[in-house]
């Protein structure tokens, strides 16, 4: 997968590398801002429950 993504970036080693570096940041950004705020109230690890 990481291949195909790097052969079909355009551009020479240091646009590619550029443009990689920027598409791993805007991944982490979606995962940071979006995902995990949506996922976070639907996991368990809040509902701490003591007898």
């Amino acid at each position: 997968m990481y291949g195909w993504i790097w052969r079909h970036l355009p551009g020479g080693t240091a646009s590619r590398t550029v443009l990689s570096l920027v598409l791993v940041a805007a991944v982490v950004a979606l995962l940071l801002f979006v995902v995990f705020p949506w996922v976070e109230p639907r996991l368990p690890f809040n509902d701490v429950t003591v007898d």
